[in-house]
């Protein structure tokens, strides 16, 4: 990798000024010597110099040490056709693009600039302070210019460093870190929106082929799951699906084995003989995968690519796991349990199901870990977009669980009741469902703070719409509840739903008249609007049709509303053009809509992006 990446201090999207590089290079050579520094020298920059002595990072390093790089990053995999596209660009010379994995070790880089020393690992610990190890730290993009730098090689260098985000989670993957000659007058950084750009085209690539193995898991599932009464599991470590056999007989315990299971499965590389994997395309009970098992004694059977009997625990039976295959990789395991010899399956514990609509993996995932959380009579936190059914989730849960008669609050109506009368009906182990958290008054979130620390184990059910920064109190409330909270997906999320919800989300039709029906033009307009309003919105429109239409048969594409019948631009945008919109979208959210911000936080001009929203439609 160029020797031309690092950094040193934060850069928000509101860059704070800089002290002047003369008086820091000569502050540098005074804590090198270990004479007395002077005043003015940022806190946070003699922090990083003085971790970088602690871990005895030598300023004048010169040839870095090489990690044991990882056999197979799934990171470098999603990012390789990105940062390849980019390559050509950076041949000049005046720049350089690294990527890093979560640990720091360089992975991928290209371009040259100023000093073009290989370093393949940017962790403090080995390198000093650098933009990447703060990028990672912090979560946020971190830049850095000349001395703020602890080693020599990089003293004439600028960088800047975004992290690249787990898509299902948020967890930081690594960071994408461009570097370039000193230029310390220009806010932000002038590869900023490279660096940006290039980490959201990464994590588009990770959500889609995060969805395709979803899409594998979830096939495996339901021809698992085609034989009636089948009690089956499929896990990959992040999603969960049961069928209700399973659902009603495994124990948490059980559950909580098969997730290891999963775990261990998905660590190993599949190097076993295809044949022996198990083929989502083959008829369910057909397949040799589900077949009795040989005893197995080896870890391989464990950990490897072929089908083996596991003993769950509780008395619940045992589960017949089958490792689920893609492209040469073991991405979960398909489980399917049997109850002990001569009886017969029996419910574990009454565990509340959620009947709303929906299969695809985000809303069954999402729909499940409610289920889960919501058993226990604690405080839980429903959040999502607005529209994506979270009090009708809420709802649900409560009901599930047999509490038939909750306070309900929505403080976007106004308050209802005092907060005293909110612990009045926790006392008398009554529920509270309080709908729109992020619109109650400070008053109100305090109380609620204080009622949460006399009661934590409180029947308390939050919705709660992210939008505007939260303030402390809130933020105190939702840090409470971080633990006990479900995101529910957008309806764009899960596309492959729609066609599941029309028939919930349409009246009752009037007797004499069909129940409405669509054409598979119309569907398929349907699941390409993105839907702003989520199910909210798919909700109006299957009213309005069900109660103004004056024509027979199904529903026609030319019957749809402008936005809906017409579908995205017919334009295909590139895989650059992608990332760039998505990363104005992210800029524009995260500074309220404010484009004069949004657009120096991209560090291009508020005209340049003006007329990039109109190119995207935004």
């Amino acid at each position: 990798m160029p020797g031309t990446v690092g950094g040193a201090v934060t850069t928000t999207e509101e860059s704070p000024a800089r002290p002047a590089l003369t008086p820091l290079r000569q502050a540098r050579e005074r804590f090198l010597t270990g004479r007395p520094l002077p005043d003015g020298v940022p806190d946070e920059i003699v922090a990083a110099w003085r971790r970088a002595r602690f871990f005895g990072v030598r300023h004048d390093l010169t040839e870095p040490s090489e990690p044991l790089l990882p056999a197979r990053s799934a990171l470098l995999t999603a990012a390789r056709p990105v940062l390849e596209r980019l390559a050509p660009a950076l041949a000049s010379g005046q720049s350089s693009l690294v990527l890093t994995d979560e640990r720091l070790r360089v992975l991928w880089s290209a371009g040259s600039g100023p000093g073009d020393e290989k370093c393949h690992d940017l962790s403090e610990q080995e390198v000093g302070h650098n933009s990447a190890a703060l990028a990672l730290r912090t979560r946020r993009r971190a830049e850095v210019h000349g001395p703020e730098h602890f080693l020599d090689l990089w003293q004439d260098v600028s960088a800047v460093s975004v992290p690249v985000l787990a898509p299902e989670n948020g967890q930081v993957l690594g960071t994408v870190t461009v570097a370039c000659g000193l230029c310390t007058g220009y806010t932000p950084h002038p590869g900023a929106a490279l660096a940006e750009a290039t980490a959201t085209a990464v994590e588009a690539e990770l959500l889609a082929r995060s969805r395709t193995t979803e899409r594998v898991l979830l096939d495996a599932f339901q021809r698992a799951a085609a034989r009636p009464g089948a009690a089956v599991v499929a896990l990959d470590g992040k999603n969960r699906l049961l069928s209700d056999a399973a659902a009603g007989m495994l124990s948490p315990g059980a559950v909580a084995v098969l997730e290891r299971t999963a775990a261990a499965n998905g660590s190993e590389r599949d190097d076993t003989d295809p044949a022996e994997a198990y083929d989502p395309s083959e008829p369910a009970g057909t397949s040799e995968a589900y077949a009795p098992a040989e005893p197995y004694d080896s870890a391989r059977h464990r950990n490897g690519s072929v089908a083996y009997d596991l003993e769950l625990p509780d008395g619940t039976g045992t589960a017949r796991v089958t490792p689920v295959h893609h492209e040469g990789t073991v991405i979960g395991v398909v489980a399917v349990v049997e109850p002990p010899a001569g009886e017969a399956v029996r419910p574990h514990a009454q565990q509340p199901r959620v009947a709303l609509a929906g299969r695809s993996v985000p809303w069954r995932h999402a729909t499940a870990k409610a289920s889960e959380l919501a058993r226990s009579r604690e405080p839980l936190l429903l959040t999502g977009e607005r529209g994506t059914g979270k009090t009708a989730l809420a709802r649900e849960l409560l009901t599930a669980r047999g509490d038939l008669d909750p306070l309900v609050v929505d403080a976007a109506e106004g308050l209802v009741d005092e907060p005293d009368s909110w612990a009045t009906a926790l006392a008398s182990n009554r529920a509270l469902l309080l709908r729109h958290a992020e619109r109650l008054a400070q008053a109100d979130i305090a109380a609620l703070n204080s009622l949460l620390d006399e009661r934590p184990d409180a029947a308390l059910l939050l919705t709660y719409t992210p939008g505007t920064p939260p303030g402390p109190c809130l933020q105190r409330l939702l840090d409470t509840l971080a633990a006990r909270s479900v995101t529910l997906p957008a309806l764009r999320e899960r596309p492959d739903d729609i066609r599941e919800l029309l028939p919930e989300l349409a009246p009752r039709p009037v007797p004499g008249r069909p129940p409405l029906t669509w054409t598979l033009d119309a569907l398929r307009a349907l699941e390409r609007h993105p839907w702003p309003g989520n199910i909210t919105e798919l909700a109006h429109l299957v009213r309005a049709l069900a109660e103004h239409r004056q024509v027979a048969g199904p529903v026609r594409r030319a019957e749809l509303p402008d936005p809906v019948r017409e579908g995205p631009a017919t334009r295909q945008l590139s895989p650059m053009e992608l990332a760039e919109r998505t990363a104005i979208l992210e800029s524009l959210r995260r500074h309220g809509g404010n484009k004069a911000r949004a657009a120096a936080a991209l560090g291009i001009a508020r005209a340049t992006l003006y007329r990039k929203l109109r190119g995207y439609s935004l």
